[in-house]
């Protein structure tokens, strides 16, 4: 089998968001075009914080059969509730169905995976000897847990892994999807990411001093810190093909300037590089991008770097929003989410303001929209930058002339 070219453009064949603004693409649609938020003051356990989460309800009490007890974790319960919405089940099969099991792969994005069933774990440590109970490790909290399990689920027989770059994850699962195919390894690859809610993260950026007390506002200029959210995405890709006219990704750009472990370069430069590669890798020029979905987390660090570095590109009036107003930031479940968005975006015509803002920071150059507006981009390109400096940009879209 002759390999397709080492970076291949991709066809997005079928995709798929829950979070906690909606299950499923439809109901998410409707709270993205209603503008209906899904963070609410935090009521996670028994966490005693003053601040706002995106929590998807119900997980707790989802059905799970003995079979995949072995399994059972909140992160793998909210990977299932996902592959159970929008028909993703069946597009896999179809895949399946037309290169075999052993063709498709398997590429999540998770920061960090099922360690909250680790963390109650250690809640229940016998007092006498401190050993933990019966729990499996490796199916639960592990970073391939979740990719393991899907594919499980699915009967995939292709490479798997789990990508943990921390809120780039599920971005960079697109250039690994790249590779696959690109090298001949795989003809089909569902890519995606979940991660969920857990107490390392809740009292982890509340001791940083990132956490706001109420939703989170980006691009305010009284913008107070971000929203936790959880979320799971997946999609299905694979090597386009010149005569189709589904949603394409165009180019994958990816940085690691390591400035920091938490905090990006101040003039964004990591974020520029990741931006201007996509552009480089697609073909494209600035001026070809409609709409650019933000990283846009409300912190004041990574909202100012983030427009430095947009102003760098683009120069100023690009059009932008952040989208976390909706979902929280849900750390390696980030970038498949404001995909899924993006896509969306594009197929519904319309560009989702940035929600919860008053007002955008006057010393912004970029155009950051407020409310929705129904334009139809043909080019979005989507951020998600993590921790440690590890940058990715998605570009992604219709075909010139496709409607």
């Amino acid at each position: 089998m002759t390999p397709y070219p080492s970076h291949p453009r991709l066809r997005i064949c079928h995709y798929t968001a829950t979070n906690a603004a909606g299950t499923g693409n439809r109901a998410f649609l409707d709270a993205l075009r209603g503008r209906r938020s899904g963070l609410a003051p935090c009521n996670f356990l028994d966490v005693d914080l003053d601040t706002y989460v995106g929590r998807v309800d119900g997980l707790e009490a989802l059905p799970w059969p003995t079979s995949w007890a072995d399994w059972d974790c909140r992160n793998n319960r909210l990977a299932s509730l996902g592959l159970e919405q929008d028909g993703f089940v069946e597009s896999v099969q179809s895949a399946v169905g037309r290169f075999g099991a052993h063709r498709v792969g398997v590429v999540l994005g998770t920061s960090t995976s099922g360690i909250l069933h680790t963390e109650l774990a250690f809640r229940q440590r016998d007092p006498q000897t401190g050993a933990l109970p019966a729990m499996h490790y490796a199916t639960t909290h592990e970073l391939s847990s979740a990719p393991r399990f899907v594919r499980e689920r699915l009967g995939l027989k292709g490479p798997m892994y789990a990508v943990s770059t921390a809120c780039s994850s599920s971005g960079k699962v697109f250039a690994s999807a790249q590779r696959l195919i690109g090298r001949g390894l795989c003809d089909a690859v569902v890519v995606g990411g979940v991660d969920t809610l857990c107490l390392t993260t809740l009292y982890g950026f509340s001791s940083l001093e990132l956490t706001a007390p109420e939703p989170c506002r980006p691009g305010d200029p009284d913008r107070g810190g971000i929203s936790i959210g959880e979320a799971v995405g997946f999609a299905v890709v694979e090597a386009d093909e010149e005569d189709a006219d589904d949603l394409c990704v165009f180019g994958v750009g990816e940085s690691v300037d390591a400035y920091h472990m938490s905090t990006p370069h101040p003039q964004g430069a990591g974020a520029e590089l990741a931006m201007r590669r996509a552009l480089e890798v697609s073909g494209m020029s600035a001026e070809q991008i409609d709409y650019v979905n933000l990283h846009g987390t409300a912190s004041r660090v990574n909202d100012a770097a983030e427009d430095l570095a947009l102003e760098a590109v683009f120069g100023p009036g690009q059009a932008c929003s952040s989208t976390k107003g909706w979902t929280g930031h849900t750390l390696g479940a980030a970038g498949i989410t404001e995909m899924v968005i993006g896509a969306l975006a594009i197929e519904y015509g319309f560009i989702p303001g940035t929600l919860n803002t008053r007002q955008v920071d006057p010393v912004f150059q970029a155009d950051y929209r407020l409310e929705n507006r129904d334009e139809r981009p043909a080019r979005v390109l989507s951020n998600s930058f993590g921790f440690g400096g590890n940058n990715c940009s998605l570009l992604f879209g219709r075909k010139e002339g496709s409607e």
